[in-house]
């Protein structure tokens, strides 16, 4: 009678967690399609969208790229940067802090007047993931300024420092009209390694599409760059500001961080 009653017993919790089980499958169906199937909710579920991404590259097909250089500390590289894009026929991006265009006003016009595309990449070059939104938005606003009065050109476009980001730095940058961008090909300049690695990190990465990262003041990038832009020239590509570059209208960013066009 007392293993009658054990098994009773099991039977019947067995039997509530099943049920409690069914109940909560049932419960996220109905929120799922309350939401379209697809909607925020029901993709932080199942892991679809829970995360923001910045783009990391773009889907393109006509082997266009960017190339992009982070500004935040010395300057002394930058004139000759300037020179060999000019004797190369280059457009680049130039994301700079504010801190830096401060140090560097007529640097900065130079950059702009030379046909270079400018972003910002914070004031004061914190890791926005450490900062409140209000402090977030007193970086990116004071750092915008600081631009737009130099240039008079609207900017469009941050990179965040230390490339670190989370939703909250992304949803902070969109509400002011600033699209997050990342990389998907590093030089690793910033290591202070020789330009011939330097071309070989780039060279072995690249692909239609891709944004590239460099830094202006990095110790070897001058001498590594005319082979960089001259080799990927040769093999078809085109280099073009990232704002072009990026598509427009209807699209999505999947988990590799790729702008795809829907």
């Amino acid at each position: 009678m007392r293993k009658h009653r054990g098994k009773v017993k099991f039977y019947t919790i067995k039997m509530f967690w099943v049920k409690a089980t069914l109940l909560m499958m049932v419960a996220l169906c109905v929120l799922s399609l309350s939401f379209g199937g697809t909607g925020a909710l029901a993709q932080v579920f199942f892991n679809k969208t829970g995360k923001k991404l910045p783009v990391y590259c773009v889907q393109n097909s006509t082997k266009q790229i960017a190339i992009s250089f982070d500004a935040a500390w010395g300057s002394d590289k930058t004139e000759s940067i300037l020179n060999i894009l000019k004797e190369e026929n280059v457009v680049a991006n130039f994301f700079l802090v504010g801190m830096w265009v401060d140090k560097n006003v007529e640097l900065t016009k130079k950059i702009f007047d030379s046909g270079m595309e400018i972003g910002t990449h914070s004031n004061t070059h914190s890791n926005f993931t450490t900062l409140s939104k209000s402090q977030m938005e007193l970086e990116l606003t004071q750092s915008v300024k600081k631009i737009e009065d130099i240039t008079n050109e609207t900017v469009t476009l941050f990179r965040a420092p230390f490339g670190a980001y989370d939703n909250n730095v992304i949803s902070v940058a969109e509400n002011l009209n600033l699209q997050t961008i990342q990389w998907d090909v590093d030089s690793l300049d910033w290591k202070g390694i020789s330009s011939e690695e330097i071309v070989r990190n780039i060279l072995k990465k690249v692909g239609s599409g891709s944004i590239i990262l460099c830094h202006n003041n990095a110790e070897n990038i001058v001498e590594a760059l005319p082979s960089i832009l001259r080799i990927l020239k040769s093999q078809g590509y085109e280099f073009v500001h990232i704002s072009d570059l990026l598509l427009k209208g209807n699209y999505t960013i999947d988990n590799t961080g790729r702008q795809i066009s829907k």
